[in-house]
């Protein structure tokens, strides 16, 4: 078996690095506003554009697997490909919960229970074929494998869990986005304070904040008349957009999230 410091790992006869950033504040600075262009995204390209959900899903799927392929196919972790995969992978996990809560009329409770039990079976079949869910040794295709398909479902369960608090709650988007930024602040002091075990406050602060991101970003583009600030669906997802673009160009520069 090879072992090296740069994390390199044997993977059907490849050898490839670390393909997950580090857990800095840069990562979760772009994951919430991923989150928050996933939310806006997709209402534009669904509501604006007129495409509707099913050739929005078809279109942003189709672009979703060829970005993850150059991911597989990188021998280590590449800003410049793996952010825009979150950011595909944030929008079609919103339209697969807009697809069947709109599309098909399943409740909002009965979604975020089927992709909270989904998630957790992904978990469960993850730590039992790899013995760990730790996103420092993704290192191989079949765990990279996992990692994706539990991204998709945390952004799934988020939206979700988001919509139910936010709508069928009717608290506001403002109020969502403080109750979310509150739970995460709790994440926060037991990963910190009370040395909760890592793997288990990574995962639990990944999926709280996608509603908190599609809180902040239905806040911003809704009108006032639904509790917004009438920002549109363009302005905020260009505004991100060009946030996360500068963000990925300065770590593709710097390697400030490069694993050691």
């Amino acid at each position: 078996m090879m072992t090296t410091t740069g994390r390199r790992a044997r993977s059907y006869g490849r050898s490839i690095l670390n393909k997950v950033p580090a857990v800095t504040i840069y990562f979760w600075i772009i994951k919430v506003l991923c989150t928050t262009v996933g939310e806006t995204a997709a209402d534009f390209l669904n509501d604006d554009l007129g495409l509707g959900l099913t050739n929005t899903t078809a279109v942003m799927g189709a672009l979703l697997i060829v970005t993850l392929i150059f991911q597989f196919r990188a021998r280590a972790y590449v800003p410049a490909l793996y952010w825009p995969a979150v950011v595909l992978i944030s929008i079609v996990g919103t339209l697969l919960t807009d697809n069947l809560t709109d599309d098909l009329g399943v409740p909002l409770e009965t979604t975020t229970i089927v992709f909270g039990v989904a998630l957790a079976a992904a978990f469960a079949i993850w730590y039992a074929v790899e013995r760990t869910l730790s996103i420092h040794t993704i290192h191989t295709w079949r765990r990279e494998a996992f990692y994706w398909v539990a991204i998709l479902l945390t952004f799934a369960l988020g939206t979700a869990a988001g919509d139910l608090v936010a709508e069928q709650l009717g608290i506001g988007y403002l109020m969502s986005a403080a109750v979310f930024g509150g739970l995460i602040a709790i994440v926060a002091f037991a990963r910190y304070g009370l040395k909760t075990t890592t793997i288990v406050t990574f995962w639990i602060a990944y999926i709280l904040t996608r509603p908190l991101g599609a809180s902040i970003g239905d806040y911003l583009s809704q009108s006032s008349d639904d509790g917004g600030l009438g920002l549109g669906t363009v302005a905020t997802s260009g505004l991100f957009l060009l946030t996360i673009l500068g963000l990925v160009v300065y770590l593709s520069l710097t390697r400030r999230d490069a694993e050691a």
